[in-house]
């Protein structure tokens, strides 16, 4: 008893918090976030300041007197090609197309994936990767194909045009997405909601749904980003006045008349990226539970 009671600590050696591979690690993790936060810096501080104090040239320095007319410039004055009502307009367009064209092809494809999962139909194979195959088919191979497709619907040109557009783009990987995400459940689930006299819709509302919020949430901010930044669909399948906010941003910024504002065209920009950013910030941890619980196991 007397020789246990000098035993020195067990277990392993505690690591020291700035040793050398600590330091490794945070010095490039450092590096790598002040790589891609300057640019994100030097955009605010330029839309934040007048043109005479940018013309003084210095792009990193805090701006003397803090300005936000360029803001409402962009959001409001900015002109967009034949229309100086700035972002406004294409923000309400980029809302009307966002809205439908998410909750279509999310609805659609949790259905699919379910299906997939849990209900094996004859073919359902050929199916899956038939539906996998167009997630990898470059877009540009389909533009004048469907050109053509929403001329004959009467759709070309229309904002229901676009939404279709994204609703069917969206559709391979999201149900990859979901299908895999459902597979991962436990079968125990699925067997007893069919002894207990369940159908598909029952056990998809009752069970699955309520399980799944994480990978509606990774399916929801990966379609939000991938619509709200799209700009090659909204300007071949849209016209002017139902150009979404990317396209508007690209009339701002690329205009050759008059004086160039960069303080304007960095304060369209940052309006233009706000939404997507928001609403990843806000359900970011949703979005790696989803990762991590099966989202992109195969």
């Amino acid at each position: 008893m007397a020789d246990t009671a000098f035993v020195g600590p067990h277990g392993p050696k505690p690591k020291r918090r700035f040793s050398r591979t600590n330091i490794m690690l945070y010095g490039t993790l450092f590096v790598v976030a002040l790589y891609y936060a300057l640019p994100l810096y030097v955009m605010i501080v330029t839309s934040l300041k007048g043109m005479p104090e940018i013309r003084l040239g210095n792009v990193f320095s805090p701006p003397v007197e803090v300005t936000f007319q360029p803001w409402v410039k962009a959001w409001a004055e900015a002109c967009t090609g034949i229309n100086c009502d700035g972002l406004s307009r294409g923000f309400g367009n980029s809302v009307k197309i966002l809205i439908p064209s998410v909750a279509l092809s999310i609805a659609i494809a949790s259905v699919n994936g379910y299906a997939l999962a849990n209900w094996r139909f004859k073919g359902s194979e050929v199916f899956f990767t038939i539906l996998i195959l167009g997630a990898f088919i470059p877009y540009q191979v389909m533009l004048y194909p469907l050109v053509i497709l929403l001329r004959e619907l009467g759709l070309y040109g229309s904002l229901w045009g676009l939404v279709l557009v994204h609703t069917i783009f969206g559709m391979p990987i999201l149900t990859l997405l979901f299908r895999n995400y459902f597979t991962a459940m436990p079968e125990e689930l699925f067997k007893a909601a069919r002894v207990d006299g369940a159908g598909f819709w029952g056990i998809y509302f009752k069970i699955m749904l309520p399980m799944s919020l994480p990978i509606f949430v990774v399916a929801m901010i990966l379609q939000v980003t991938g619509i709200w930044n799209d700009f090659l669909f909204g300007v071949i399948y849209t016209k002017p006045e139902h150009y979404p906010m990317t396209v508007q941003l690209n009339n701002i910024v690329n205009s050759v008349q008059g004086v160039k504002e960069y303080n304007v065209n960095m304060a369209a920009t940052l309006l233009t990226g706000l939404v997507p950013l928001v609403i990843y910030f806000v359900s970011g941890k949703l979005f790696v539970r989803g990762v991590a619980a099966g989202a992109v196991k195969g």
